[in-house]
């Protein structure tokens, strides 16, 4: 068994997590010991990890024939479009010419993998770009990710992004997840946008200006233009309000039922993989790109979203948010058995709610089917009620 004081002494960072989950250095976490990552938290959390797992997932629905894996006349997934295009590099790269070719008018950024805060991400609209780059950089080439150096995704621009007050912007927002199998997942009401302090526009001769297209606070916090006051942040409620307001309470509604269903999807895109110790939990941060027909576009997942504040209503937030947290995971402030099934009373979730609870779906689902055998007429909650296999969004709730 581990030394409890020993383990007290170890932060529980992503960089130290597999080291204490490693069998060679003989640690052993006891009942009422739980850490808050999953040892191979990067298979989401890795930009290209997070891209083959979806890729993957989808075609495991497509090979089932699930009618989530439906594609459109043009070949677009109607319900797992929510990933931009995205190539590895160098492996990809052949296909990735390919695909450039067919628009050879579109915009891509890069970004490197292992790396978050907005570092090393720039913007291409030639091959030159790449070509050159990967030329005359010295520390920063293609190199495999197994190779344990730096490795590269390369993804389409979302160029037509919502604007308000004419500032591109994105949303933070927050998913706990307590297992894996069954997926067990809470959604914080509490999120908030980050705009850009610059004005958008797709000119190419900005492409270089950080300012106009990456949100990331540890970039904009640098700019000139930059208000210390409210850090260019909105909270979710105002955005909602302002949707409501502009577009309508319906479309608004059905833009964040669509971001929930990325976050499930995305979640069980990884869940045959990852490693569902008891003794873990995990609070992601998600990076939601919304464009102008109010379509969301999942960027990135963060392992450790940033829990420092910039603002006296950021500090708030996060405060609220890890209180929120530990309550879930620890009930009562007691640190539980790794065994417990972690369910809550509505009370216990404060600003948490569940987002979806396999178990439960499951039960739900077998009771339908139970139903449906004895000649009950049913119309099943998130599925059309024709003979259509064709889902609704909601099919996951």
């Amino acid at each position: 068994m581990v030394r409890t004081r020993e383990l007290e002494r170890i932060r529980m960072s992503v960089q130290t997590i597999r080291n204490v989950f490693s069998v060679d250095n003989g640690y052993r976490l006891s009942d009422d010991q739980i850490v808050n990552h999953f040892p191979n938290h990067y298979e989401l959390t890795r930009k290209d990890l997070m891209i083959k797992n979806i890729k993957r997932y989808r075609k495991d629905l497509e090979k089932e024939g699930g009618p989530l894996a439906e594609k459109d006349e043009n070949g677009k997934y109607v319900y797992l479009d929510f990933v931009p295009v995205t190539f590895m590099l160098p492996a990809d790269y052949n296909l990735f010419v390919e695909e450039f070719r067919k628009n050879p008018s579109s915009t891509w950024i890069m970004k490197p993998c292992g790396k978050a805060q907005g570092k090393g991400i720039f913007l291409i609209n030639k091959l030159s770009q790449i070509k050159k780059w990967s030329r005359d950089s010295r520390t920063s080439t293609f190199v495999a990710a197994s190779s344990g150096k730096e490795a590269y995704v390369i993804s389409l621009y979302i160029d037509n992004p919502l604007l308000i007050g004419g500032k591109k912007f994105d949303l933070r927002l927050y998913v706990l997840v307590t297992t894996y199998r069954p997926l067990k997942c809470y959604m914080y009401k509490l999120g908030f946008c980050r705009f850009c302090t610059v004005k958008y526009t797709p000119s190419t001769s900005e492409l270089d200006n950080m300012f106009v297209h990456l949100t990331n606070v540890a970039i904009q916090k640098h700019g000139d233009d930059y208000n210390h006051i409210h850090g260019g942040k909105w909270t979710v409620s105002n955005l909602r309000l302002y949707l409501e307001s502009t577009r309508g309470k319906e479309v608004t509604n059905k833009l964040f039922d669509e971001i929930h269903w990325i976050m499930v999807q995305s979640l069980k895109a990884v869940a045959p993989v990852m490693n569902n110790d008891k003794h873990c939990f995990e609070c992601y941060g998600y990076d939601i790109i919304i464009d102008e027909k109010l379509k969301p576009w999942l960027i990135e997942v963060n392992a450790s979203p940033s829990l420092t504040s910039s603002t006296a209503n950021d500090r708030i937030l996060k405060y609220n948010l890890i209180n929120d947290t530990l309550n879930i995971v620890t009930p009562n402030g007691e640190m539980p058995e790794s065994r417990w099934n972690r369910s809550h009373q509505k009370e216990v979730l404060g600003n948490y709610e569940i987002l979806y609870d396999e178990e439960l779906a499951q039960s739900e689902n077998a009771d339908r089917d139970l139903r449906s055998r004895s000649g009950q007429s049913i119309a099943s909650k998130g599925v059309k009620a024709n003979n259509s296999a064709r889902p609704h969004l909601a099919t996951w709730k």
